[in-house]
């Protein structure tokens, strides 16, 4: 496949990723609202920081010749992978800390399942296009996209906890696993830029 191809699947790939999020933001908001679910309602702000390293990668894809353009998406890259996990670490506390009780809510199990299945589909074209066009933005916003997926079947897990066995708990101490990625994610972005690879 040649370069503009590449590049062609890769912007691809980060569009079908936007639009999947806005749409989700949507929907989140709502059931989120209608379950007074905390887990949900930080899926959707999750969604928010997928839409904003999704923008990221779009904006270096435009100019991708530049190695200047590429330090800075990743570092805000790596800004989105650090919000995200403090935004978890501080929401599964507040959670396990109150014992708040979410209700039940089949409309955000079954759009978590679905997202976690796309999310994981894209992040494994977008490491084949990253890798083919050795571009590590968009190889390191792959695991962004990893991250949500992961994060999508961790409150999945937690609303099916919920809803069959009454672990309300389930959710907020299964957003910790996507913290440390976050985290881990953000230290590689730190060493690329360090060592100058990116």
């Amino acid at each position: 496949m040649n370069h503009a191809r590449l590049l062609r699947s890769g912007r691809l790939l980060e569009g079908v990723t936007l639009a999947w999020n806005v749409v989700g933001v949507v929907v989140l908001a709502s059931v989120a609202v209608q379950a007074r679910s905390v887990a949900l309602a930080g899926f959707g702000l999750d969604s928010l920081v997928e839409i904003g390293a999704s923008a990221v990668v779009l904006w270096q894809l435009a100019d991708s010749g530049k190695a200047q353009r590429e330090r800075v998406a990743l570092r805000l890259i790596r800004a989105a992978f650090l919000v995200l996990a403090v935004y978890l670490t501080v929401q599964s506390l507040v959670v396990l800390l109150s014992g708040f009780h979410p209700q039940h809510s089949a409309t955000g199990i079954a759009w978590t399942a679905l997202t976690a299945l796309a999310m994981f589909a894209l992040a494994s074209g977008k490491r084949r296009v990253g890798a083919a066009l050795g571009n590590p933005v968009l190889t390191h916003e792959a695991q962004v996209t990893v991250i949500d997926g992961l994060l999508a079947t961790a409150v999945l897990i937690g609303l099916l906890l919920n809803a069959l066995l009454g672990w309300w708990w389930a959710d907020p101490c299964a957003a910790f696993v996507i913290v440390y990625y976050a985290i881990r994610e953000a230290r590689s972005i730190t060493h690329d830029l360090g060592s100058g690879t990116a």
